[in-house]
Formats: C-alpha cells, structure tokens, sequence
C-alpha cells in the first residue's frame, strides 16, 4: 500500500492520515528541501540576484512541491478514499475532485 496505512482517514477527533515511519521521513526530507530552497530564493532577492536565475529556482521549488503533493495524492487515492467508498462514503470523489483541482491550479 506504499507506506500509507489502510485506517488513514478515520480516527476519534477526526479524519487523520496514519503515514508510515518511511512515507512520513521523505516526506519531511523532501519539505525540509523545499524550506532551505525558499530560504536561498529569499536571499537570492536580498543580494539583487538576477532575475531569471530567481525564477529558475522558483520553478525547482515548484516542480519539488508537485512532488510532495503527488506522492500524498497517491497514498490518498489508494487508502482514505479507496476505504470511504468502501463505507459508502462517495462523497469523498467531489472532495477529491476539489483537491485535484486545487493542484492542477
């Protein structure tokens, strides 16, 4: 199930996402990445860096937030909403759509 475990969406306070040691630690790597990378484009704007090489970091920033956000999309896909359709809860396909239209944006 790529590291994301089956009960992800329901817990006593809530829904909650239940990622595996392995899933959680990329995932915190890979924004840990994402932080330092937006430190250096803040700094880059500091020192009057030339616009173009800003706006190619920016790009990377990007392309590495549409990373993060696929890998969490697919342990959604295959766990939370695969188990609410199986409770019946087929409202979760508009709030998927919702949320896939948010990062198609």
């Amino acid at each position: 199930m790529n590291g994301i475990d089956q009960d992800c969406c329901s817990t006593e306070n809530g829904r909650k996402s239940h990622h595996s040691d392995k899933v959680k630690n990329n995932l915190i790597s890979r924004l840990n990445r994402i932080e330092g990378q937006i430190r250096g484009v803040k700094g880059m704007i500091e020192k009057d860096t030339y616009c173009d090489d800003v706006l190619n970091q920016i790009a990377a920033i990007q392309s590495a937030l549409n990373g993060v956000g696929k890998l969490l999309l697919e342990g959604h896909m295959k766990s939370c909403v695969v188990e609410r359709l199986q409770a019946g809860e087929h409202e979760v396909i508009d709030e998927l759509l919702v949320t896939v239209n948010k990062l198609m944006k």
